[in-house]
């Protein structure tokens, strides 16, 4: 930095010297003011340029998994939905079950036995109709019958494309599949040869196989939410202003400043002095 006597009036150089140091401490202290004003402690990419790459990075992560978050989410309703249905299939066979054993009674005669073929029918009518309403956003869910088409859909649950849960129905569970009659055709001579026991075990085990993947999705909700805060913590030290820090740092060049400004406008009055050798 230069230095001068001062009685070269023509450039003051003492002023500029102040001048510059008070540039330069605005300039410190604008910072300060927008890290404070944002919260941030990189507002651009000069701020800290590698601190810019990787936080930005981070952020990239962690919109992944937020949005693997949700896509677990919708996962997991597309199964309640299968779930929900299948135990009222479950429920509709057990109550179907009972009726075939009530008909296995030597003490009922025609009108009862048609009473209870004529309600079985109806059972299976609703268990077509369960399968015909089963859906998620307008798809239908169930195969009613083997032509049917088998819901596949999958789930990215985690921030790689190859982190993948697959969600599919392929069971066939219409009424006539299930039960080895068709919805109607029921009469009091065949009632025993319903196959309610072999389509109670069909149902029990898609509903076995939900609840396996339901508990996974859970623990990766889990998984992924504490990978989001750990990462979100990891941004946070290195994007986020230290509002302490910065406010001590602000004080300090706000001192600076009026100090600054002071000695620009001695500096400035400082030839005066030299009029003294004209008198």
């Amino acid at each position: 930095m230069p230095y001068t006597s001062g009685a070269r009036i023509n450039t003051n150089i003492g002023a500029m010297n102040a001048l510059g140091a008070l540039n330069a401490i605005n300039n410190q202290l604008g910072i300060h003011q927008l890290r404070l004003a944002t919260g941030k402690r990189i507002n651009q990419g000069g701020d800290d340029p590698s601190g810019y790459v990787i936080s930005k990075k981070m952020e990239g992560r962690i919109r992944a998994l937020s949005a693997a978050v949700d896509n677990v989410g919708d996962a997991q309703s597309v199964l309640g939905v299968a779930e929900g249905a299948y135990q009222k299939l479950a429920d509709i066979l057990i109550q179907m079950k009972d009726k075939q054993v009530r008909a296995n009674n030597g003490a009922m005669g025609a009108e009862e036995l048609s009473a209870i073929a004529a309600e079985l029918n109806q059972l299976m009518t609703e268990i077509d109709d369960i399968n015909d309403n089963t859906k998620f956003n307008g798809t239908v869910m169930f195969r009613k019958t083997a032509a049917s088409a088998t819901y596949d859909r999958s789930f990215q649950v985690g921030e790689g494309t190859t982190e993948v849960l697959s969600v599919t129905f392929a069971a066939i569970t219409g009424a006539t599949s299930l039960l080895s009659i068709a919805a109607g055709s029921v009469t009091s001579a065949n009632i025993n040869s319903l196959s309610i026991d072999a389509a109670l075990i069909l149902v029990g085990a898609e509903v076995g196989t939900i609840g396996a993947k339901t508990n996974r999705l859970i623990i990766k909700d889990a998984n992924l939410n504490t990978a989001i805060t750990n990462t979100e913590a990891a941004k946070s030290r290195i994007l986020d202003a230290d509002i302490a820090k910065e406010q001590i740092s602000a004080v300090k060049l706000q001192i600076l400043q009026q100090t600054a400004t002071a000695m620009l406008a001695q500096a400035n009055a400082a030839p005066q002095v030299f009029l003294q050798l004209f008198q």
